[in-house]
């Protein structure tokens, strides 16, 4: 069933609840005034009555026959009395409110000869009442016509809408993200449709930045596996030669002391230069150090070694007791604020760097700045900046970036701490 149907269901309940108490209120009122208006024409029987035994001739037909809720008849001879009898709704409202005028009669054997029937008539009164209750069950049918039109025409409007945004889901979830509700009509409507066209837009956007996500990533992947075949290959690849090259001169000078103490220091200093080159090959790939060191020593580290690597002044302030935080959450701070300074590298220009890691109430804060040279936020995020959002993401942070040119570069996450 719709729910036009069961709105006009409960409408017509409530107008049916609404006409049978007024009707009932009716009744019950005309009930009272009946009794009083049929006491009244009992006391005019009783004196017609009265009249016509002490002086038939002032009982006329022309002064009776006007006379209200009274019936006067005259009887011929051998003529037996009749009662006044209704049909239809005339005798249902008769045998409701009028269950005793019946009893109120009376037949006259006038000094004359002549018969009479004197009886209280309440026809008129049923007339009356007949009348009211009519035209009551006319309003309420007239109010109950009117209110299922208007809300046939509201609702029909509002399906019309439910209908057009039902289709526009169907089309969203078929993956046609283009589509737009017009913004017309009611208040209502166009609230509804400016939401909806906010939700599209919105995923719309979404899976435009999951595309690009997924083609960055890709890209990112290539590139890791490139700067790892170049390691391999310009960096350890050429230590493991000049092993390999020193250590058959080794047999070649076995008889040259000197030679061989030149030849193993050579080896020393290569050895160490592919160990450093194995070390920095794994801290690129994971971040060993975070399976050793507290969260804020790591940081530190990471911190005194970039500074120590780059040449650039770096102030690291860090609170004095840090959260505890999962394996997977340090992982993507620790890389997120190593990103952040690989960009200042990059981009920045910057002399000096200020770090502070911050835990406040049930949150950590990271802000990174620098007094480089800035610049205006692009319109669409490079490899790195997107990085860093999608790690804030993972932490369930959020991650904002300022810069202006010739201000620097200010970058702020405020994250969440676990439960």
């Amino acid at each position: 069933m719709s729910a036009l149907w069961r709105i006009n269901l409960w409408v017509c309940g409530f107008f049916t609840l609404v006409t049978l108490a007024c009707t009932g209120l009716l009744l019950h009122q005309a009930l009272a005034d009946v009794e009083r208006e049929l006491q009244s024409a009992q006391a005019v029987v009783e004196y017609l009555s009265e009249t016509a035994g002490r002086d038939p001739a002032s009982l006329q037909p022309g002064l009776t026959r006007s006379l209200r809720h009274v019936r006067v008849r005259w009887l011929e001879p051998g003529e037996a009395p009749r009662a006044g009898t209704q049909h239809g709704p005339d005798a249902w409202l008769a045998s409701v409110l009028f269950a005793q005028a019946r009893h109120h009669e009376r037949v006259l054997e006038l000094q004359d000869g002549r018969r009479v029937q004197i009886a209280v008539d309440p026809r008129d009164e049923i007339d009356e009442v007949w009348d009211s209750l009519q035209q009551l069950l006319a309003l309420c049918g007239l109010a109950l016509l009117v209110s299922l039109l208007t809300i046939r025409w509201a609702v029909g409007r509002g399906m019309g809408l439910l209908d057009e945004l039902l289709r526009a889901l169907q089309q969203v979830s078929d993956g046609q993200l283009k589509v737009r509700l017009p913004t017309e009509g009611v208040p209502e409507a166009r609230q509804l449709a400016t939401h909806f066209n906010q939700m599209a837009q919105a995923l719309e956007q979404a899976c435009a930045d999951n595309a690009h996500l997924t083609r960055t990533l890709l890209a990112v992947q290539e590139q890791e596996r490139t700067h790892l075949a170049q390691t391999l290959h310009d960096d350890l690849g050429q230590y493991l030669a000049g092993i390999r090259a020193q250590a058959c001169l080794l047999r070649w000078v076995a008889d040259q002391p000197r030679a061989v103490e030149r030849t193993v220091r050579e080896l020393e200093h290569n050895c160490e230069h592919l160990q450093q080159g194995f070390r920095a090959l794994v801290q690129d790939l994971y971040p060993v150090v975070l399976q050793h060191l507290p969260l804020e020593q790591a940081v530190a580290l990471l911190v005194e070694q970039w500074q120590v690597r780059q040449g650039i002044e770096c102030q690291l302030r860090v609170s004095v007791q840090m959260p505890a935080l999962s394996s997977s959450s340090k992982t993507h701070l620790y890389r997120l604020l190593q990103e952040a300074l690989t960009n200042i590298v990059r981009h920045a220009d910057a002399s000096q760097v200020r770090i502070r890691l911050q835990h406040q109430g049930g949150r950590l804060r990271l802000l990174v700045r620098d007094n480089g040279r800035g610049a205006r936020q692009p319109q669409q995020p490079g490899v790195g900046l997107y990085s860093m959002c999608e790690r804030a993401r993972s932490l369930g942070g959020v991650l904002r970036i300022i810069s202006h040119p010739g201000a620097g570069w200010a970058l702020a996450l405020n994250m969440p701490l676990e439960v």
